[in-house]
This record gives structure tokens, sequence and C-alpha cells, in this order.
């Protein structure tokens, strides 16, 4: 029986063909004129004064820390729930990283949380959009704005969700994006800086490129142009290959994330009434985009044996998410009940927008049975 993987990119002939007007190109290298193409692009998609292409998210979530003048002795709080990256991005600067809970239907960043942890020494907030998900800005902004905060949304895994009617990327000031294999849109690599501030834009630009800047745009100078280093700046460029895949990728976006929508309908109608699990929970006032589709098991199932059992009928599936405060690289004495209650009982089921109809129904199937086989009998009244 064929195999359905956890994840698969939807990549394809008009992929490829960007990818060979490159390579027939001068410049497969980063910021070249595919990145620079693609920025326009995304700017005039999310309607923001600047994006910059970026070699991932973990890229643009260090850089606009940088930008913003955190550092050492400085706390950010950040979503704890997720992939670890807000909160290595926060090391990377010296700073501390403060782990807010979440909320328990969402599993997004709980604004009463980061309220609860600001302290003098607190500067921003790293909210997440989790597996696809917006958190909730509008009350975040106003905590932000009343301790005079920065916050950086992560919508790594949100292209194409929204937020009362606003596209995630935009929901707040800074936005960094990510463009990996297992996103909604990819180049395999990639991730992407949003910001509202141009003059943000331009640092994080410049920081990206070992701080001198375009060496594409100056090599069009007519002369000898020597490019003078004005900051200690880093190689996070995006190539101009994975610009051009992306390119592609962005003009097909909405047909992706109107396929991983079914895909989400689906599971939703066949898993309904399924006792042992509890199925994801969209907010009236906003849309997922579906990079992943997390069930959350009751207490007394036994996620490894479910795993294991989906696993060895050649159906992929995942622990879902981190628990970051969790994870021994941080040596917190932190807690945070309910990511670290998620983090035990979430499952990753199959997600992506080429899973056929009959494929799902498959995954119903082998997950209702691997459920029943690993659920602890309710004890007698």
């Amino acid at each position: 029986m064929d195999a359905i993987p956890l994840v698969h990119a939807s990549l394809g002939e008009r992929e490829l063909a960007a990818v060979k007007e490159v390579f027939a190109s001068d410049w497969p290298a980063g910021q070249g004129p595919r990145g620079k193409a693609l920025e326009r692009e995304l700017a005039e998609r999310f309607g923001v004064a600047d994006a910059v292409a970026l070699s991932s998210c973990a890229a643009s979530l260090h850089l606009s820390l940088l930008a913003l003048g955190a550092g050492p002795g400085d706390e950010v709080i950040v979503a704890d729930y997720t992939f670890p990256a807000p909160a290595h991005a926060v090391r990377y600067v010296d700073a501390v990283p403060v782990f807010a809970d979440v909320r328990a239907d969402t599993g997004t960043i709980d604004p009463q949380a980061v309220a609860d942890l600001v302290t003098p020494r607190t500067v921003g907030v790293i909210a997440v959009d989790t597996v696809g998900l917006p958190a909730d800005y509008a009350e975040l902004q106003a905590i932000a704005d009343r301790h005079g905060l920065f916050l950086i949304e992560d919508a790594a895994c949100a292209v194409g969700a929204t937020y009362q009617g606003r596209p995630a990327g935009t929901l707040a000031p800074v936005a960094c994006l990510s463009f990996h294999g297992r996103k909604g849109i990819t180049s395999g690599e990639g991730g992407a800086l949003l910001t509202t501030d141009p003059a943000l834009g331009g640092d994080v630009r410049l920081r990206s490129s070992f701080g001198i800047g375009s060496i594409a745009e100056q090599a069009r100078v007519i002369g000898l142009p020597i490019p003078e280093f004005t900051e200690i700046g880093f190689n996070y460029k995006l190539s101009d290959i994975g610009a051009a895949i992306l390119q592609v990728q962005l003009g097909r976006l909405d047909e992706l994330l109107e396929r991983r929508s079914a895909v989400a309908e689906r599971y939703a109608e066949l898993l309904k009434d399924e006792e042992h699990v509890t199925l994801p929970h969209v907010p009236a006032d906003r849309t997922h985009a579906w990079q992943s589709y997390m069930v959350t098991l009751e207490p007394g199932v036994d996620r490894a044996g479910v795993a294991a059992d989906l696993r060895a009928q050649g159906i992929g599936c995942g622990h879902g998410t981190w628990a970051s405060h969790l994870q021994p690289v941080y040596k917190t004495d932190q807690t945070c009940p309910v990511s670290a209650d998620l983090f035990r009982r979430n499952l990753a089921i199959p997600m992506h927008a080429e899973l056929t109809d009959g494929q799902v129904e498959r995954v119903v199937g082998a997950l209702r049975t691997a459920l029943r086989a690993h659920a602890r009998p309710h004890p007698a009244r």
C-alpha cells in the first residue's frame, strides 16, 4: 500500500521552468533580480512598506531583534508552544527569552499570560501563529502599546491565514515568514521579513548581506565601486533560485490553500464524533493556513502506540510542536502547564495540498482503529 507522508511540497513543472530561467541568467545567488522582484511582489500582496527575502524565518527573527535593538539584559516574551526558533533568536542577541503559556483551545499565545510576565526589563513580544492559526493580535498590540514594547508576528506557518480580515504577515509592525519545505508555499528553505517601517527593512536588508548591501546592484554601477562594511552582518540572503521558485508559489498560494482547507474540512467531518480526540478550534474572527492538522488526544490514549500503528501502515504522523520551556537548552525554571499538556497530547496527521480524498479517508480509518487499540478503558462507575 502506498505511503501517505505527513508533509509533501507542492512543486512542479512551473517551478522547474522558473529555476531553468535562473540557471540561464548571470545571477543565481542572493539579492539578484529575481530576489528583488520577489520582494516587490511580497510587499504588494501584503500591502506593507517593505519586504526582505531571507534564507529562513529564523534569520528574519534574528535580524528583527537586532534592528529593534534587543540585546544583553533585555527580556523578550515568546510564545511557548512552538518550534523554538523565537527563543533561539532571543538568545542569538544575548537577551533572555521569557516563555508565555498558550490558550488551551487554540495553542496560540495567551494575552493574559503575556501581560502577567511584563517586567521593567521587558522590551518586546514575539507571538506565533501556531501551525497556521493567528494569535490574538488586538489584545497583544494593546499590551505592547501600553508598555512601550515591540511586537513581532512569527507567521512562519500562517501564510494565507487571516485575523479580523487582515492577512497573516501584517498583524504586527514586523512579521517573519517561512518558506520551509513543509509550509503552504515553499522554496525548500527560505523566509522573509515584512514590515510597516521602511527604515527597519533597510537595516535588515543590509545586515542580511554581511553589512555591504547587494553586490548585484553594485555590479551595475559604471566604474569600480568598492563596498564598505558598515555593519557586522550575516549571510542570510535567499538565492535567486529560491526566489524564482517562490514567485511561482506565491501565484499558487490561493489554489494550494484552498486544497489544504478542503482537507481540513474533510478531517473535521470524518472525526467529528470521535470521542478520543479534540479537533482543532478556529475562532470566528480568523482563518487557518493549515500548515499542520493536529488533533489533541484524550489523556488516556497512548500517543506513542497510536503513532507506531499509523507508521506501520505507511501513514506519517508527528508529535505536533514543542513546549519550548521544557527544552534543556534553555535551563529555565518557568512552567507553562497548558503548553506542556498540548506537547504531551497533540498528534499531527498528514496535511498537504496533494492529499486525495481517498487518502484522507484511509488516514481517518487507521487513526480510529489505533485510538481504540491504545485508549485506556474508562473506569467502571
